[in-house]
């Protein structure tokens, strides 16, 4: 349940990301039908998170020490890979995420996902924290 909560907050936020960064990053639908649109946007940020679970956290292990050079500001460029690298794979599908007018739009893509993500985490926290047995 937690992680079907989690995908469905980042589709809002992949939406309203393409609502702001409108004309750059656009989720172009298998279909024109409502319910594919919604279902491309959940799979879009399925897509997203697991690529971000997987590949990001190895990335940021081995590049730990960049990390610390550059107090962290790394990882703007490294959430926009995350998202160009969705990008590319949707590209293969032919539907999907669309990153237009080149590498820095997904740069900024992936600052205004983050920051909505945030404050979609923050709204939605008893959803989507873990419950443990020796909570008090």
């Amino acid at each position: 349940m937690r992680f079907l909560v989690k995908v469905i907050l980042n589709a809002v936020a992949l939406w309203l990301t393409t609502l702001i960064v409108a004309g750059h990053i656009i989720v172009k639908p298998f279909g024109p039908e409502v319910w594919q649109v919604l279902l491309s946007y959940l799979v879009v940020a399925l897509v997203f998170g697991v690529v971000n679970g997987i590949v990001g956290n190895v990335i940021r292990i081995v590049a730990f020490p960049i990390y610390i050079l550059t107090l962290g500001l790394i990882s703007l460029i490294v959430n926009g890979l995350l998202l160009w690298l969705v990008h590319w794979l949707s590209s293969l599908f032919g539907w999907g995420l669309v990153i237009e007018g080149g590498f820095w739009w997904g740069v900024l893509g992936a600052l205004v996902l983050g920051i909505i993500s945030w404050i979609l985490g923050i709204i939605f926290k008893p959803l989507t924290k873990r419950e443990g047995r020796n909570r008090r």
